[in-house]
């Protein structure tokens, strides 16, 4: 019995990266980053969520303490432009020793 070979590149868009992406490029992209409430922690989200989209828009972001007011959760929308771009946003993000989680 043979293995079937991959036929070449015919030009089908369906091996298209894209089309394995439920998001639609451009496309504002709302992200959540919880961490420990403390000074510096919406700053270092911002900064790196600027360094990612250059229209970052700081005034967007929407901030929710936790019950206790020990947690803060820090909503960012980017612009996502592309699969690439939100996966090292993400690696930025949660890279950050003030960074608990991202969703």
């Amino acid at each position: 019995m043979t293995t079937p070979t991959p036929s070449a590149d015919t030009g089908d868009t369906s091996t298209d990266p894209r089309k394995d992406s439920l998001i639609e490029y451009p496309s504002e992209f709302p992200i959540k980053v919880m961490g420990v409430n403390q000074e510096g922690f919406v700053h270092a989200v911002t900064a790196i969520a600027k360094e990612h989209d250059p229209f970052f828009d700081a005034s967007t972001v929407e901030l929710r303490p936790s019950s206790g007011d020990k947690y803060l959760g820090v909503t960012i929308t980017v612009t996502a432009t592309s699969r690439e771009q939100l996966d090292n946003l993400y690696l930025a993000l949660t890279s950050n020793p003030l960074v608990k989680v991202v969703l």
